[in-house]
């Protein structure tokens, strides 16, 4: 055979022949990113609140009278800047009390801009067309991180006329892109670090275990430990020249296969189940039904006969009463089916999302489902 392929002069296409096997052959099973699945300990973000006043508003802002809150800060501010309207009686319905939230990225440099979220308190209609005055953003600390301050920009409104109220969104919420301008940062050394913890973001200790032998394997020593399932330990090599910057940088472009547990999530409010793929359940039979109650009134009007000196008009109920238990199906999913299988069986049945919680709840009863149902 090594002769015929010399002699033909095949051995020429043996590169080509070997590409088109590659491309046809079954591929791997998906992969993703480490720094798509991880979250690197230290490196998050940081919850800021504060509160403040949105001027401006046209008649839709608090109500002085029924926000009090509103109504002292509105005076404490004036007061400061030198108008002394103390014990005087406000009735103005152009500002608002709002409550501005933000989010603090990590390694936000001072004069950086983050977004801010600004949510009224009491009973303004809208913040269209407001301006948020100058709001101190606290941390958990209560240290101010950011100072917030800009015009409101509202995606709902709200239409009403004598009759009908349209209201789309929420008109009493909105956002300031860039609207504040961060005033402190947060102190975190991380170029210092020796070692740094990666945190799964869907803990499971074979995704760990992957993800220590897909570094260790690609700096060719130990330098990653699986602490347990949400955790790995990351250490800088004394021989590695960069700092830890340069080595997260190096290995979370590592692709991993994460594994997945058999989980069935319901939300019985929505209707809404999302299966995994691991999920599996033993022999089993399901019969489906419905029962439909028709309720039919047709009252009557029972009336004398005509020129009767005695007698009155009534009305008469009369109530129909119809039971349909529909027609009983019943259907076997045998041991080990998969998702697909599990579906498209219940599907024959004609169960909607309501009776397929139930079916599975049923199922996870009796045992013969494989895989963790969770309820939203």
């Amino acid at each position: 055979m090594k002769n015929y392929v010399r002699k033909t002069g095949l051995w020429k296409l043996l590169p080509l022949l070997i590409l088109i096997v590659s491309l046809i052959t079954p591929t791997q099973a998906a992969t993703t990113r480490i720094k798509d699945i991880v979250d690197i300990e230290g490196v998050r973000d940081n919850m800021l609140v504060g509160y403040g006043l949105v001027v401006g508003l046209n008649g839709t802002g608090d109500s002085l009278n029924n926000a009090p809150f509103t109504r002292q800060s509105l005076t404490a501010m004036l007061e400061r800047l030198g108008v002394n309207v103390r014990d005087q009686n406000l009735k103005t319905r152009n500002v608002a009390a709002v409550m501005v939230t933000a989010t603090l990225p990590p390694f936000a440099n001072n004069g950086s801009r983050i977004d801010i979220t600004v949510s009224t308190m009491g009973d303004a209609d809208s913040l269209r067309g407001g301006t948020l005055l100058v709001t101190s953003l606290m941390g958990a600390d209560g240290e101010v991180y950011a100072i917030g301050q800009g015009p409101v920009m509202i995606g709902g409104f709200q239409s009403q006329g004598a009759v009908t109220t349209i209201v789309q969104n929420n008109p009493a919420s909105g956002r300031i892109p860039a609207g504040a301008i961060v005033e402190k940062e947060i102190a975190f050394k991380l170029d210092q670090l020796q070692k740094i913890r990666l945190s799964l973001r869907n803990p499971d200790f074979t995704t760990a275990r992957r993800i220590a032998r897909a570094i260790n394997g690609f700096t060719d020593a130990k330098i990653a430990t699986a602490d347990n399932a949400a955790s790995i330990t990351l250490r800088r090599p004394s021989n590695y020249n960069g700092t830890i910057v340069d080595l997260i940088t190096d290995i979370e472009q590592l692709p991993v296969q994460p594994d997945q547990i058999a989980k069935v999530v319901i939300d019985e409010n929505t209707g809404t189940i999302v299966m995994g793929s691991n999920v599996k359940i033993s022999t089993i039979a399901i019969a489906q039904g419905n029962l439909t109650i028709r309720v039919t009134e047709t009252p009557q009007v029972s009336q004398p006969n005509p020129f009767s000196e005695q007698g009155e008009t009534i009305i008469v109920p009369r109530t129909d009463i119809e039971v349909n238990q529909g027609d009983a199906k019943l259907a076997v999913l045998h041991e080990g089916v998969t998702l697909q299988e599990l579906v498209t069986g219940l599907n024959k049945l004609g169960v909607g999302p309501r009776d397929m919680i139930t079916i599975l709840q049923s199922i996870k009863a009796a045992g013969a489902l494989q895989a963790e149902i969770e309820l939203l």
